[in-house]
This record gives C-alpha cells, structure tokens and sequence, in this order.
C-alpha cells in the first residue's frame, strides 16, 4: 500500500513540475525578430548594439556590411510580402517610405504589426532617433554617447569650414540601382545638405532629390569636384573611364581628376556616422587637384 502511495505521490509531483514548466516557457517573452525596411533604422539598430534582434533587411540596408548577410525582403519601394512573412518578424519597422501599399496590409493582416518612425531630416532629429531606439531596446547611455559624438563631429565639421576660403562646385552622381540609370542629387537632398555642411555647394540645376541627368545638365552645372557613388564608379571601371562618360568629361572635376568614390549609404541619410562622413566630404571637395 505505501509502494502504491509513494509512487502515486511521484506522479503527481512530476506531472505539477511538468505543467509549472509549460506555464513558465508560456509566459516567458520571446526575443524581439524585427525586419527593417529602413536603411536609417538598419543601421542605428546594429549601432545599438541589437543586430541580433533583425531577421531580415531591404535591400538599400547596406550599412554595416554584416546587414548584407541577413535576409532581404525587396527595396524598400518594391517589398515582398511573403518575404516578409516568411521571416516570422515580431515586428516590422519602417520609416513611412515604402511601398506597395498592398504590402503592408498583407503583413498586417496576418498579425505582424507595424512599427513606424519618423525619417530624421536634421542632426536634432537623428539623435532624437537614436534615443528613441536607445529607449526601445534599453541602451539609452549608447544612444545618448552616439548622439553626443554625433554633434561634436558636426560642431568641428563647422568650425573647419570656416577656414575655407573657397566653396567649390560639386555634383554627385548616383546609379541607381533599380531604374538602371544615372541620376544626379538634386538640391533637395540629404547629399546637397551635407555637401554644404562640408563648405562646398551643389551647382546641379535641379530641385528633386534625384534626377536623371543628361551630359547638358552636367556639363552647364561645371562642377570643380564630381561626388560618384560606389556602384556607378565600380562599374564604369574607376577614374579614367568615368571621367570619359558625356557631359562629365567636359567639367573642370574631370579636366582635374577630381571625381571621388563615395559609399551611397553615406550621403543618403543621416545617421550616427554623419558627422564623420562631411568631415571626409571636406577633405575631398577642398583637397589639391591630382595631376
């Protein structure tokens, strides 16, 4: 009879530890699994410190080069709806340029919310951001480190440009990637702003953001110094065959071999490395022609 009682009492306990188990695995949270459509975010996030929170990225997520390890999920113009869902994301986070619409309702309607931030304009807002994500994954001290590298980086780009006496004329050319062509950055744009943060300034005749370009346009803005963006100088084969496309050849930047290799993902949002990056604007657009 106590063999039967104690061994009555062992199934009972084991089978109480077992259900304890599951109610504690059910309540314990899972680990966030973010998918970013935003080049921005992308990279305040890996900043932060929580890359490993991202499940996937879009494409324009080149920064850092370990995003471009992770799964994609389109352009963040043209995104994938099944790509997404099939990363099982927690969450979806967006800066609001995205596309198609259609998209976004079918990764809602399975239940993957929407997560969407305010795209960062000025150096205010950009650590504004990066402590608004400091707070989202409980690093608010690096956010706030970042934020303060960030000014001071800017607060010497500033300082520096006065002792320019001299703004050159700068162009920067973009290929783009999905529409297979040439474009210039027009004056409204983030490249334009950090350009003239640098102490130089924007001769394009063109008020968009991007905007084809044609060898007029380039040839009347006379650019001293050409900004070109990886993907276009790799694949025109660097320097000489560049400087030999229409309309550039005919620039004073061209004439002087002053046509410079700059990362896209640098001169198209703002983010923690900003301020580092129109300091290396400043040394290129105000260096000595090459001979």
């Amino acid at each position: 009879m106590k063999k039967i009682f104690y061994a009555t009492l062992l199934l009972a306990s084991v089978a109480c530890n077992r259900f304890r188990n599951e109610e504690t695995a059910s309540t314990t949270p899972q680990p966030e699994r973010i998918v970013s459509v935003s080049k921005q975010l992308t990279e305040m996030i890996f900043a932060l410190g929580a890359e490993n929170r991202l499940v996937g990225v879009d494409l324009s997520s080149t920064y850092p080069a370990a995003a471009k390890k992770l799964p994609t999920v389109g352009y963040h113009r043209l995104l994938n709806a099944e790509g997404i869902i099939s990363l099982k994301p927690t969450v979806v986070y967006s800066d609001g340029n995205v596309a198609p619409a259609a998209v976004i309702t079918q990764v809602q309607k399975v239940g993957i919310p929407i997560k969407e931030f305010t795209p960062s304009k000025t150096i205010p807002e950009t650590c504004q951001l990066l402590q608004q994500l400091g707070d989202e994954f409980k690093q608010r001290p690096l956010a706030d480190k970042l934020a303060q590298q960030l000014t001071a980086d800017m607060a010497q780009a500033a300082a520096n440009a006065k002792q320019y006496p001299d703004h050159p004329k700068v162009v920067i050319i973009h290929y783009g990637l999905q529409k297979n062509i040439y474009l210039a950055m027009g004056q409204q744009s983030i490249g334009t702003q950090m350009v003239a943060w640098a102490g130089g300034v924007n001769s394009l005749n063109a008020a968009e953001g991007m905007k084809p370009i044609s060898p007029e346009l380039i040839a009347e803005a006379q650019p001293d110094v050409i900004l070109a963006t990886d993907f276009g100088y790799d694949r025109q084969g660097g320097l000489e065959k560049f400087k030999q496309l229409p309309g550039v050849a005919l620039t004073p930047a061209a004439k002087n071999n002053r046509i410079y290799r700059v990362e896209e993902h640098d001169m198209v949002y703002l983010g923690p490395r900003t301020g580092q990056n129109v300091l290396m604007l400043q040394k290129l657009i105000h260096q000595q022609p090459a001979r």
